[in-house]
């Protein structure tokens, strides 16, 4: 039972992590650490191909994490040009929101 459990948490924990990726590069450190997690539960439940397929996965995590610079990897962020050169980062839910009241949506 407390193996299941650990199991279940493992797995939800590293699915969040992945969903929050692109919030910034602390979260791809918590996913590798979250399969890592699941790939101790694979080999503990017996399961060990489960195991050395998360083991690779963290092992990718790691790497990426490694390899990706601070700062959101695109959490909505847009950047758009103006005739003078200059560029503008903006939320896409504001330019979202500028296209529909120029619209009359």
């Amino acid at each position: 039972m407390m193996l299941t459990a650990f199991g279940a948490a493992a797995v939800t924990f590293m699915m969040l992590m992945y969903a929050l990726e692109r919030r910034g590069r602390g979260f791809i450190f918590a996913f590798g650490c979250g399969c890592l997690l699941s790939s101790a539960y694979g080999f503990a439940a017996g399961t060990w191909p489960f195991g050395v397929v998360e083991l690779i996965w963290a092992g990718v995590a790691f790497d990426r994490f490694r390899n990706t610079p601070d700062g959101p990897q695109d959490a909505g962020l847009v950047t758009s040009d103006h005739s003078d050169g200059e560029r503008e980062l903006s939320t896409r839910s504001d330019d979202e929101a500028a296209s529909r009241s120029t619209s009359g949506v």
